[in-house]
């Protein structure tokens, strides 16, 4: 089973790229957001933790974390900001890996991705087999952005500002998708970089 990693900077369209290999190959595909946030459910492995951390005044009336409460005391403060992901992240990855030796013993999985726009400064380089970035031009983020999730460009602006240079991204990459135009032609370079796995339709 081959391990690899997803990345890119917003609005590039990893979710894309995994919604067609998702569709076509045998594999798992894990989003690091989505386990950040089932983990840090009531019962889960960080909730605890957070709610120590911040203070129950961050919880909702059904006791879940509220993500606006929890969201403006973090980032008003880099060290509560460090510490929770101090929490967080360590448990995604824990996560993961379990998810990885699951996958490895069941028989059918040939390919496992896990996908987070932050793999490469959280580590995952050591944990996956490949890294793969997938690539779009700043003007064509910027417009899919507004477009299709109605983001203002002070907040495109201040996500990109946080995320890798492009330098950065190709330089820590083993593999590059250009998703720059029309879907079909970054689907192509997947399937060639994929020929030796099993496709279905």
């Amino acid at each position: 089973m081959r391990l690899i990693g997803i990345t890119g900077g917003v609005g590039a369209g990893k979710s894309e790229v995994l919604s067609f290999i998702k569709e076509h190959y045998r594999c798992k595909i894990y989003l690091a957001d989505e386990v950040a946030k089932e983990i840090q459910q009531p019962g889960q492995s960080c909730y605890e933790e957070m709610v120590t951390l911040l203070g129950r005044d961050v919880l909702g009336e059904d006791g879940r974390l509220d993500n606006g409460k929890v969201a403006g005391k973090i980032f008003s403060d880099k060290d509560l900001l460090l510490a929770v992901n101090g929490i967080v992240h360590p448990k995604v990855r824990e996560y993961l890996e379990t998810a990885v030796r699951r996958a490895q013993a069941d028989g059918w999985t040939e390919l496992f991705f896990m996908e987070a726009a932050l793999l490469i400064e959280n580590g995952y380089k050591s944990l996956v087999d490949e890294m793969w970035y997938v690539y779009a031009p700043e003007e064509v983020r910027r417009e899919r952005l507004k477009n299709n999730r109605g983001y203002s460009d002070e907040k495109i602006s201040r996500i990109m500002e946080s995320q890798l240079t492009e330098k950065l991204f190709r330089e820590n990459s083993d593999f590059i998708i250009d998703n720059s135009g029309a879907a079909g032609k970054a689907y192509n370079q997947i399937k060639k970089r994929l020929e030796a796995y099993t496709w279905q339709e």
